[in-house]
């Protein structure tokens, strides 16, 4: 089979389950943007000058495809979807971010005032890149539920502690590589 379908032509995407919705439909700006964000992260995973962050970074994009995957499930499919082996985000998965978080702020001596402008290193730029892409998919999330559909509070959380995390990465790889601050505003 090939990639092109020919079947959004019309301007109409698939949703899981044979369902078609419109390629603006928010649940679609939402998964979309989260696919944007991964892509990112890839990014960061090829710069980064901080192994462990990449090996970190891999383990979100891992997340991030059931993630999109709930999110491309309309409601009254969900149960066909746990009946299929699939799984919904779940708390831990956030508070596995706010440990890193923790971590972060507490033991690795990130020094950082006023706001830093990105570009510093190559790493940081891309960690930059990832926080603001994933700073639109939470927007996209919002709208979604604002217009009605379910999000799980879940996947809220956790983009949600994705873009502090990534903030602190930029900043601990530019501590680690000595160029913070160089270009930072107060």
């Amino acid at each position: 089979m090939s990639i092109a379908t020919k079947t959004g032509d019309d301007g109409t995407t698939g949703l899981m389950f044979g369902r078609r919705v419109a390629k603006t439909h928010p649940r679609v700006q939402a998964y979309g943007t989260l696919d944007e964000l991964n892509t990112a992260l890839g990014m960061v995973r090829a710069f980064c000058e901080v192994p462990v962050i990449g090996e970190r970074v891999l383990a979100i994009q891992k997340n991030l495809i059931p993630i999109m995957g709930e999110l491309a499930v309309l409601e009254v499919d969900v149960k066909r979807y746990l009946d299929k082996g699939r799984i919904l985000v779940g708390p831990e998965w956030a508070d596995e971010l706010t440990a890193q978080i923790v971590d972060l702020e507490k033991n690795h001596k990130i020094t950082y005032e006023g706001w830093a402008t990105p570009g510093a290193t190559k790493g940081s730029a891309c960690l930059d890149v990832a926080r603001t892409t994933c700073r639109r998919a939470e927007r996209a999330l919002v709208a979604m539920r604002q217009s009605g559909h379910a999000v799980s509070p879940h996947i809220m959380r956790y983009v949600n502690r994705l873009s502090d995390l990534f903030w602190l990465w930029a900043r601990w790889t530019e501590t680690l590589t000595g160029v913070f601050g160089q270009d930072s505003v107060s």
